[in-house]
């Protein structure tokens, strides 16, 4: 058992907080990365939103973990809920900024909502063949690149972003799209900032899946902290 407190090292620079976050070199394959944020008793958000729960350590960190990343996975009920629009920054390297790909099966999505109107890059819209051809071509013309699958299991959603060369893949939830991920072993990595909160309430897990619960192995990779707020990497074992 060793101790991590009290800290010794000075403080991290851009830098040195990008080495620390930086994605496998040389990627052939999808790397999935987690990134969420829940209280110290567990719940992910604080009347219905995650915003709550937010620090500056943690924004620091979602902003790093957006320019690192070639692509921004999330579920339809996320995008809803936090009034998603596009990233801003360019992925590192690049001229542009990632693009937000989001699963629905229903295509069930505002195409008046700030991911259409307020990005520089088009969304991916992840969804299925049996959604409403109305709703799919509003999205369309909305300016959403609309991929119709027959399934929208982890390996069929990897294999489309794979096939358009994205593969620091970034999913930012919600939690049905993170035990989805969990289920079909798909998760290479977990940043889970911790916010020195006890919030009580029935807010939900940071992913939630089939009753048959999976199981996957991690170890510790980092721990950051900054003001008590604690900053978690963990890898797939």
């Amino acid at each position: 058992m060793q101790p991590l407190l009290p800290a010794t090292l000075d403080p991290l620079d851009d830098g040195q907080l990008e080495a620390r976050y930086a994605y496998p070199a040389d990627l052939t394959a999808p790397y999935v990365r987690m990134n969420c944020v829940a209280s110290t008793d567990g719940a992910v958000t604080i009347a219905g939103r995650s915003a709550g729960l937010g620090s500056p350590a943690d924004h620091r960190v979602f902003v790093l973990l957006r320019e690192l990343a070639d692509v921004v996975l999330v579920g339809a009920g996320t995008v809803r809920t936090e009034d998603y629009g596009g990233a801003r920054k360019p992925t590192r390297g690049t001229d542009q900024p990632p693009p937000i790909a989001v699963v629905t099966g229903s295509a069930q999505l505002d195409p008046n909502s700030r991911l259409f109107t307020d990005t520089r890059v088009p969304p991916i819209i992840l969804t299925l063949e049996s959604a409403h051809r109305e709703r799919r071509e509003r999205l369309a013309a909305a300016g959403g690149d609309i991929v119709a699958m027959k399934h929208l299991t982890p390996d069929v959603i990897l294999a489309e972003l794979a096939r358009r060369g994205l593969y620091r893949v970034l999913c930012e939830g919600g939690p049905t799209l993170h035990g989805a991920l969990v289920a079909g072993d798909s998760v290479d990595e977990l940043c889970l900032t911790v916010a020195p909160l006890l919030t009580g309430g029935t807010a939900g897990r940071i992913a939630v899946g089939p009753a048959e619960a999976s199981t996957l192995k991690l170890e510790l990779a980092d721990v950051l902290h900054d003001n008590g707020v604690l900053l978690l990497r963990y890898r797939r074992k």
